[in-house]
């Protein structure tokens, strides 16, 4: 019987890591972790799953350097301690293409003079530089981050814009904006990492690595992603719009003539979809909102209440008390 050789279109040659791995890699990328205390484990294990997977598909195509500030082990945010590989000299930094700082929800927000003083010194080199969870609040401090797009985790987006004002702070759970590229999840740091595989090393090796690791493509590589995706379209508009006027919000029938809708059929949708009313969901997001402003801002309690929508500082305190068991003004308030 004649053997007839057949090929794969290109759409399914990507899709076969021997095709891929069988290419040469042009240059080494070499990445470097620094790891501050309480960083956040399961963003850094998604970007350095990106990394290392990479490499083992077309070896030789990343490098890979974990640093701490001396060298010693550092306490990730689930109290597992990860050994730094590499040693944080002038000599082992110079050779980096891109320095990630990794940050986490507990890492202190004074940013050490060691720290600012080596990130401004990458800053005048070709070295790119990188923040996961609240990284961007070190780079950010540093100034290092004017005039630029970034993502940082919810909790200090707020902090972050009130104190780096000529920073573009997005919603976004990863930004890649020319040489800063920086993410807010752990999802947003493998979207990261994938991000600067695509751009600087291979975007057929990017597309392997998301087809061996990500079981859920639809999550990566469609445009946007729903913040609300069990919840019906009509419903996800009307969340959408509450969440963007909780400084001045809007009463029931503001809200169904902006969307086309009855108050009858947002109230079901509500109480459907959500086991509760549209009024007890606003007043949830704008206490909650209230908190996070309180505890990650400068801003007094008066005017926590006012960008929340309470002009009553009465009102605004009754609410938060029945809401947390205690009022606005014994709130914990992180130093920032």
């Amino acid at each position: 019987m004649k053997n007839t050789t057949r090929c794969f279109s290109t759409k399914f040659e990507e899709r076969n890591l021997r095709f891929v791995s069988s290419e040469a890699p042009n240059r080494t990328s070499r990445i470097g972790f620094l790891l501050l205390e309480n960083f956040s484990l399961p963003s850094f294990t998604q970007a350095l799953d990106a990394v290392v997977t990479a490499n083992l598909i077309v070896p030789g195509t990343t490098k890979v350097h974990v640093f701490s500030q001396t060298n010693s082990e550092v306490m990730s945010d689930l109290s597992i301690p990860i050994r730094p590989d590499t040693p944080l000299t002038d000599v082992r930094v110079a050779d980096l293409d891109l320095m990630v700082v990794c940050g986490g929800l507990r890492s202190s927000r004074n940013v050490p003079g060691w720290l600012s003083t080596l990130l401004k010194r990458l800053s005048t080199t070709s070295i790119a530089l990188g923040g996961l969870w609240n990284g961007a609040w070190y780079l950010g401090r540093a100034g290092l981050l004017d005039g630029y797009r970034c993502a940082i985790h919810a909790e200090q987006r707020i902090a972050l814009y009130e104190r780096s004002p000529n920073i573009n702070v997005t919603l976004d759970s990863m930004v890649f904006d020319r040489d800063r590229l920086t993410a807010a999840t752990p999802t947003g740091a493998f979207q990261a990492m994938i991000s600067w595989l695509r751009e600087r090393c291979n975007a057929r090796l990017a597309d392997a690595v998301l087809d061996l690791l990500d079981y859920d493509q639809s999550k990566f590589k469609s445009i946007t992603k729903s913040r609300h995706p069990n919840l019906t379209k009509p419903l996800r508009e009307v969340v959408t719009l509450m969440e963007s006027n909780l400084e001045d919000p809007l009463d029931p029938e503001q809200i169904a003539k902006c969307l086309g809708l009855s108050t009858r059929q947002i109230q079901r949708q509500f109480r459907e979809q959500m086991a509760t009313t549209p009024q007890k969901y606003y007043l949830q997001l704008r206490i909650t909102e209230a908190r996070r402003l309180l505890q990650n801002s400068n801003f007094s309690v008066a005017q926590v209440g006012l960008a929340c929508g309470f002009p009553s500082s009465t009102h605004f305190s009754r609410c938060y008390s029945s809401f947390f068991g205690h009022p606005p003004s014994k709130e914990v308030r992180y130093e920032i």
